[in-house]
């Protein structure tokens, strides 16, 4: 098993691509904790896995600094350590441009898709680096990128994170602290759109001719796999796009 003895923390655990992470990681042999907003969520996937011990729960907003605060003491009263951090959670922002965007849907997708993850890395930091190293992976997208496949508040957001990431891989490299991206292109999973903006939305529908099918969550598993363990000991600092072809052309 690839990630046996470790333990791991997974955001936006509860469905999708956090999910079937979380799953995966659990069954490699890793013990984690899985953060989400829905309780419910988190409760199928504690009956699906039925691992006790391996799988524990948190039930919070990535986008709220008190929740994260707890759920990284979370981490630490369950399981003494912290070996690799999948910085998962994350909103839309119904595709709407500049000219359209209000403060509100600024501020709520920089929270979650930034500000959150900035939190729960530095946090991790602070732990890994007295234990002698650890393995980030932080979630973005294609529209990290690109500026074509979100609005804009979505594709800033996605841009520093992978910013976030390359500097964290930067400055721990020598400390054994790795910190790599993954950048989905289109996934099944149940990311909402509620609300989108026309325009956004027909100018995205330009960039969808090379899409050749949805990825899968489990897909997405693997390379988090591949980058969380020893399989990886090498790769820091890269942005590892899984989109199926989308973006090759």
């Amino acid at each position: 098993m690839k990630l046996e003895n470790k333990v791991a923390l997974v955001t936006g655990a509860g469905s999708g691509i956090g999910r079937a992470v979380a799953e995966r990681f659990v069954q490699e042999g890793a013990r984690v904790l899985g953060a989400d907003i829905r309780s419910d969520r988190l409760d199928e996937v504690s009956a699906a896995l039925n691992a006790a011990g391996a799988f524990t729960t948190f039930t919070g907003s990535v986008g709220d600094r008190a929740d994260n605060a707890r759920m990284m003491d979370a981490v630490m009263d369950t399981y003494g350590r912290l070996d690799i951090v999948v910085n998962n959670a994350g909103i839309m922002d119904d595709f709407y441009p500049l000219a359209e965007l209000d403060d509100a849907l600024w501020d709520r997708v920089m929270a979650i898709n930034l500000d959150g993850p900035m939190v729960i890395c530095r946090r991790a930091l602070q732990i890994m680096l007295p234990q002698g190293g650890g393995a980030i992976i932080n979630v973005a997208s294609i529209g990290g990128l690109f500026g074509g496949r979100a609005g804009v508040a979505y594709t800033t957001s996605k841009h520093a994170i992978i910013g976030l990431s390359r500097s964290v891989a930067f400055h721990y490299a020598q400390q054994g602290i790795r910190c790599n991206v993954i950048a989905p292109g289109g996934v099944a999973t149940n990311i909402e759109v509620k609300n989108p903006s026309m325009f956004g939305y027909q100018r995205l529908q330009t960039t969808l001719a090379m899409v050749p099918r949805q990825g899968q969550p489990g897909e997405l598993a693997a390379a988090a796999l591949f980058l969380a363990s020893d399989d990886a000991s090498f790769v820091n600092g890269e942005v590892l796009v899984v989109d199926g072809g989308w973006t090759a052309g």
